[in-house]
């Protein structure tokens, strides 16, 4: 059977999914708490610059990958209006409902679904936008994902992928420490679960870099690629066209 990476450790692919499901049942509840905690607060900045990237208009059609609890899909279901619609989805259960139950209470019922990026359940050309934000790294064959997020994009239509990404050089000794050392504990002290936030760490280091993820992007059918580096690499935003 194939093997993939789950953080630094080698499984089988048909495993993967239950592992990362379980590492974000574990996370739901404090997971905004904790990512204020472990970025400082910038994760809201991150979202917010990807927001004003997307450049929707009233009547768009987005699809929200790895919506977890609901950041992107509010701002975006905001800029779409009444006549655009904002489709809220992720494989964790917990995640989208804690995020449904977010949205529901600032006044926002947006169609929600649980599924699997490698296996999205939508006609082809569906959407004008795509999103996923920090939920590409967990996907077992991310070039499967990219291609699915491809066919569901009308031509002309664009994928914003927020992920953690490759730190400038300078900065990859102490951002190496703070990520492998300080964000389990934090995980320890505010959530009662190091494990999981060492698996979020080590996922990190495993996700392809910018230039790599650029190149699956156009392997994957996006004629043109942006790369929008913040943070010093931190993060990056890839911003890509569907030919």
């Amino acid at each position: 059977m194939a093997q993939t990476h789950f953080g630094y450790q080698n499984v089988d692919e048909a495993d993967k999914a239950g592992k990362v499901r379980g590492v974000f049942d574990s996370v739901a509840r404090r997971y905004d708490i904790m990512n204020d905690l472990m970025s400082l607060g910038l994760h809201r900045a991150w979202k917010a610059y990807t927001v004003a990237l997307a450049q929707l208009k009233p009547g768009d059609q987005v699809l929200d990958i790895a919506g977890g609890t609901g950041d992107l899909a509010r701002a975006f279901a905001r800029q779409v209006g009444d006549s655009g619609c904002v489709v809220h989805t992720d494989i964790n259960f917990s995640m989208l409902a804690n995020g449904r139950d977010r949205l529901l209470d600032q006044g926002l019922a947006l169609p929600t679904a649980t599924c699997d990026a490698e296996q999205l359940p939508f006609r082809d050309a569906a959407f004008d936008l795509v999103s996923v934000a920090f939920g590409l790294r967990n996907m077992t064959r991310k070039e499967v994902a990219l291609a699915q997020m491809c066919r569901v994009l009308r031509p002309g239509g664009r994928l914003l992928v927020l992920e953690f990404s490759r730190v400038a050089a300078p900065l990859r000794k102490p951002y190496d420490w703070y990520s492998l050392n300080v964000l389990p504990l934090l995980g320890k002290l505010v959530a009662d679960d190091a494990q999981s936030y060492r698996y979020l760490a080590e996922s990190i280091r495993m996700h392809p870099a910018q230039a790599e993820l650029k190149a699956m992007m156009q392997a994957a059918g996006f004629g043109h690629v942006d790369v929008h580096n913040l943070s010093a690499g931190v993060v990056a935003v890839h911003a890509g066209i569907k030919c």
